[in-house]
């Protein structure tokens, strides 16, 4: 099913429970190689309350939703307002981020399933609290192919939403993002994207290229192309939210039409004027990009609701 919401501010949209008081707090998950360090957003009720595992996107993005290029505490704002609707929330920074710097290992060591096997590990930790009632896993960006391998099959996960999330292999992105490149340019790195595709690493790689092909980095570009989000969410049982900004500069219409095509009992909402970091922009390019470095912009009010009513349905 697919609803689409316009930006228009919901003033009259009042939750239930709006007047509940959120409280934060500290939250360890102990691995073998470190701590990873999250926070916990608890109501005023702390009893037999669902709670939100919110996984970050890609990059150095933290728990909060910034890094040292942009601050917009779009995860932040996202706990608080289900906290004050009575629904717990857990975000936390990645391994290599923040304040979970420690948890690290090795470059050359980093497969993408290492940050699955993170989120599996919270949810566990989350299923031994009894204060939990149901846990619901809330991908963004990148956090969502990881969140939506990691309910696969998970008896601890109730739902699943779907924030921004690709909907076709990366692989398949970094070459759309490539597009515009030389021809030139495009005559390198297409092949070698192809060969880690394959399952191989790339023998002497031209230095300009480290960046993005370097000998460490090869192995978990290899385990992260192996995933086509459209054949992950296809296997989820559970209920299933995709919601996607209609002024998203880096995941289009395209990747959630094609999550919703691969799993049809999922719900669908697009949010008009809606960006990457979840803020509504009126404008252009600039404008937008602007909003990704601009805290004081609250979410997207449909975005918001559109989250909580899947959560109380």
């Amino acid at each position: 099913m697919k609803i689409i919401i316009p930006s228009l501010l919901f003033a009259s949209f009042l939750f239930s429970f709006s007047g509940i008081i959120a409280q934060e707090e500290n939250i360890i998950l102990k691995t073998t190689t470190g701590d990873i360090d999250g926070t916990l957003m608890l109501p005023e009720i702390k009893q037999n309350i669902p709670v939100v595992l919110i996984i970050a996107g890609s990059g150095p993005t933290d728990r909060n939703g910034n890094n040292d290029a942009m601050e917009n505490n779009a995860y932040k704002y996202l706990a608080e307002a289900l906290g004050k609707n009575g629904i717990a929330s857990v975000r936390y920074d990645k391994r290599g981020i923040g304040r979970s710097q420690d948890a690290m290992v090795s470059e050359s060591d980093v497969r993408f399933e290492t940050y699955i096997n993170d989120v599996k590990s919270w949810v566990e930790m989350l299923a031994k609290d009894k204060r939990f009632s149901r846990i619901i896993i809330a991908g963004h960006s990148e956090g969502s192919l990881l969140g939506m391998i990691a309910a696969e099959n998970n008896k601890n996960v109730a739902a699943y939403i779907s924030i921004a999330g690709a909907g076709r292999p990366a692989d398949r992105i970094l070459k759309e993002q490539l597009a515009e490149s030389p021809q030139k340019v495009k005559d390198m790195v297409f092949p070698m994207i192809d060969t880690l595709k394959k399952g191989d690493t790339i023998q002497d790689v031209p230095k300009y290229f480290y960046s993005l092909f370097r000998p460490s980095i090869q192995p978990y570009m290899i385990s992260w192309f192996k995933y086509n989000p459209q054949d992950e969410i296809k296997k989820l049982t559970i209920p299933v939210l995709i919601v996607q900004g209609l002024n998203d500069l880096q995941v289009t219409k395209e990747d959630a039409d094609l999550l919703a095509k691969a799993n049809p009992a999922a719900k669908l909402v697009l949010i008009e004027k809606m960006n990457h970091v979840l803020k509504i922009v009126e404008g252009d390019k600039k404008a937008n990009k602007r909003a990704y470095d601009n805290p004081d912009l609250p979410l997207a009010d449909a975005f918001v609701k559109a989250v909580i009513s899947f959560l109380k349905s």
